[in-house]
């Protein structure tokens, strides 16, 4: 490639990114970002679980599950936005007192452990905490997506209306940013991490925990950063409206130029009521200790999902309602694929030294590489269906899974005397995705852009929350999948007494190569069959 064709590609992947943005894409940039800054807290956390938690790999995995189910509540949520438009950001300012409220737990737990434990005991705070915060961040997702479709403006500044192609290339630049941002915003704290545990290692305990708080105490900017976008959001719209009335144009005018054209809204009781099942359903079973409680859940969850879909779909097109099912059939499976579970993690702690400053240069480099995938895919996405997309990234996704299983079966004590020391385990590891890699995010591009063009201008919130709960119960079967991979290759990590020091629990990772490979391979065959079958199909997607 000559200097010239380098030029034009970086000019034409990157550059032109760039020059696409607008500042009324700011406001839902800044409530994805936070986000992204929750993972400020990611390494904290596993830290926490492994030096005060006595809980099993299993357990943390089925913890991870019911974390995962307010975010299939957002159908409701989004038709709720969709009836509430002009008062959404109520939704967010809730969300943010939520989040606010995780953090404040587990800043006591680590800063004030006794105070705390006279009240409860320190897991259950700790299940409360990792409850409490994906359903703020689902409460202020659902709004985030909202907030992406009236970001895309459908006049210029002298009121001249853009055309279709203008206005779909438009969505896409959107949700590429948005992507951008949340990703971004991990790669901002895991830098910000990086500087925090300098020295972690030399640190006696009481300085480790120390740091631990000061983190969680720095992390409550994350609340602070969505509420400032939606407060924004609303002064770039009362901006936008002002400059076009100075123009000489009306209220109805205004009205068409800076929002998609919405009829009245009625409430679908069908999602409403469905909704309520769920919720009645999912607490029915889980305060019961129903046998399999989780699996009937997900169960359950994928039959009101799927109905609800259905119903949904049933306002598109003829011709679009095939493409969209084979779409979010595609990217669910891919998000489905279960995970090594913090086993690994442990492992890389405890056998290959890997401290709090290591763990979050991991960080910084699967989320650059995430970067880096979403900017050299990007033309790809306007020239090339979701399903290439996605059999690109599964096998990328197989690629990155090779070094883990390396380092667990010593190839560093092989590449180390061979490079005089510089191929060691940390080098190797540089490639890690023990954290899980963000490369899905990539994946929701296309889909979210698609809804964004061609869903019911007065459903649009709704569609982008029943698409986002039915692709989100993925996560709900990727953490089923690691459960159950963990119970039957079992993984554990030394634990003691932070009293008396005796031994509680014996480490043994004698299991962990089988499962690594175990996961490489389904991760790397389920999705690659699925999308050959569904482009060979009805439901086959050109988009």
């Amino acid at each position: 490639m000559t200097a010239s064709a380098l030029y034009r590609w970086f000019d034409e992947t990157v550059l032109d990114l760039g020059r696409q943005f607008r500042f009324s894409y700011l406001p839902p940039l800044m409530v994805y970002l936070a986000y992204g800054v929750s993972g400020l807290t990611s390494v904290v956390g596993a830290f926490f679980i492994k030096d005060y938690l006595g809980l099993s790999a299993a357990f943390l995995a089925g913890l991870a599950f019911w974390a995962g189910i307010p975010w299939a509540l957002k159908m409701p949520l989004g038709h709720l936005v969709d009836l509430i438009w002009r008062w959404k950001a109520l939704l967010v300012f809730l969300g943010a007192a939520l989040i606010a409220s995780s953090l404040a737990i587990m800043y006591g737990l680590i800063a004030h452990t006794d105070a705390m434990r006279t009240v409860m005991r320190v897991d259950a705070w700790y299940v409360l905490s990792v409850l409490l915060s994906p359903t703020g961040f689902a409460l202020q997702d659902v709004v985030a997506d909202a907030m992406t479709v009236e970001a895309v403006p459908l006049a210029d500044a002298k009121g001249n209306r853009f055309s279709d192609a203008q206005i779909k290339r438009m969505h896409t630049t959107m949700q590429t940013l948005g992507r951008f941002a949340l990703i971004g915003g991990l790669v901002l704290v895991a830098a910000v991490n990086i500087t925090l545990f300098q020295g972690v290692a030399a640190m006696s305990p009481a300085e480790t925990a120390a740091i631990y708080a000061e983190i969680y105490l720095l992390a409550m900017i994350i609340p602070a950063i969505s509420v400032a976008g939606v407060l924004l959001g609303g002064v770039s719209l009362r901006y936008r409206a002002r400059r076009l009335r100075r123009q000489g144009f009306d209220a109805a005018a205004i009205e068409g130029m800076l929002f998609q054209p919405v009829e009245d809204t009625k409430p679908n009781w069908w999602i409403f009521g469905g909704s309520l099942v769920f919720v009645a359903f999912t607490l029915t079973m889980g305060l019961g200790e129903a046998p399999y409680a989780q699996e009937i859940i997900f169960a359950g969850s994928m039959g009101i999902v799927g109905f609800l879909m259905y119903r949904l779909i049933l306002e598109l097109d003829p011709s679009l309602r095939l493409a969209l099912v084979g779409t979010a059939v595609i990217i669910f499976v891919y998000r489905a694929m279960p995970l090594p579970g913090p086993g690994q993690t442990w492992f890389e702690i405890d056998v290959l030294g890997f401290d709090q400053q290591f763990l979050s240069v991991l960080s910084l480099i699967t989320s650059l590489l995430a970067l880096a995938g979403m900017l050299i895919l990007r033309p790809l996405m306007a020239s090339r269906s979701i399903a290439f997309i996605v059999g690109l990234l599964t096998v990328a996704s197989g690629i990155l899974s090779l070094p883990n299983i390396g380092l667990y079966y010593g190839l560093q004590d092989w590449t180390a005397p061979l490079t005089g020391g510089i191929v060691d385990a940390r080098f190797i590891a540089i490639l890690d995705t023990a954290i899980e890699s963000p490369l899905s995010q990539i994946a929701m591009i296309p889909m979210l852009a698609w809804i964004a063009q061609n869903a019911p201008a007065h459903l649009k919130a709704t569609f982008f929350a029943v698409m986002a709960s039915f692709v989100n119960l993925a996560l709900s079967a990727n953490n089923l999948g690691t459960k159950y991979v963990n119970e039957i290759f079992l993984v554990t990590r030394e634990v003691r007494d932070r009293d008396t020091g005796a031994v509680k629990v014996a480490a043994d990772y004698g299991e962990l190569g089988w499962l690594l490979i175990t996961i490489a391979v389904i991760e790397l065959c389920v999705p690659l069959l699925v999308i050959l079958i569904v482009q060979r199909s009805r439901l086959r997607t050109e988009q």
